[in-house]
């Protein structure tokens, strides 16, 4: 059987531990909430609903291509680009193609991040690796502007982080909504956790304070990561319907195509 990530590859290293995927969606929820097309996700009315759910809920599609055989993952990424077409047409205009771009970039970006904050420094083919795999995502949705190469991302990436982020009116509701979901405790958590992974255009625009008292704490989950009782940690870090769907991720998923919209 021919996967869309072969199974040796650090993609699927990086996908297949809950607490990666946690770090990607915690920047990326950061990240989402800054960027000029955030009113797109508004408009269904199921992000301010359900934030955290809606985000979560991008993060796993994006791991269930990664899982996949290559027929189910261009299946999936072809429906995922159907979803959005369809909300083009309802509110008679087109989502810009630099926001589909942001999104690959924001995935490719904490994937690193998140990896070696908890694991160690990627190498270069690793990166050259990861970014390939999702250019083919972007490619199988027919995303136009794809940088051809890792070094051409990085210079794509920096100038998205300068263009295409504003703090908003969405930006201070979207986390007022985090908050709300959260709590106040598990959402300074959360603020934390963003802290050590976002660039710093993000970090600057977020007017986010130097506390990082969560780096600290990075080294006791470490140990625990190694003594395998770090789902305790993440249990307490987690509400009850992010926590049942990160259950989910530590093994791999059934290769079945749900075609919940991601947005």
């Amino acid at each position: 059987m021919q996967y869309f990530v072969s199974q040796n590859s650090i993609v699927r290293r990086i996908w297949g531990r809950t607490d990666t995927v946690l770090l990607i969606f915690a920047g990326a929820a950061a990240e989402f909430a800054l960027n000029k097309a955030v009113d797109w996700l508004y408009f269904t009315g199921r992000l301010p609903a359900d934030p955290l759910g809606r985000l979560f809920s991008t993060m796993m599609y994006a791991r269930r291509i990664v899982f996949s055989n290559q027929e189910q993952a261009m299946h999936a990424i072809k429906s995922i680009a159907s979803i959005h077409h369809d909300v083009e047409k309802k509110r008679g205009s087109v989502i810009p193609g630099w926001a589909y771009r942001d999104v690959l970039f924001m995935l490719i970006d904490y994937s690193r991040a998140s990896f070696e904050l908890l694991e160690r420094k990627m190498t270069q083919a690793e990166l050259e690796e990861l970014f390939d795999v999702f250019r083919r995502v972007g490619e199988g949705m027919q995303i136009p502007g794809l940088p051809a190469t890792y070094a051409e991302w990085r210079v794509a990436r920096a100038q998205h982080l300068v263009q295409d982020l504003a703090f908003s009116n969405y930006t201070s509701d979207l986390f007022a909504q985090y908050r709300k979901h959260l709590g106040n405790t598990r959402y300074a958590v959360l603020i934390e956790a963003q802290k050590l992974v976002i660039p710093k255009q993000v970090y600057n625009l977020l007017k986010l304070k130097p506390t990082r008292w969560l780096s600290g704490a990075f080294a006791l989950y470490k140990v625990s990561r190694r003594l395998r009782v770090d789902g305790i940690l993440q249990w307490i870090a987690l509400p009850a319907d992010v926590r049942k769907q990160a259950g989910k991720v530590h093994t791999e998923p059934t290769y079945r195509v749900e075609l919940r919209p991601p947005g």
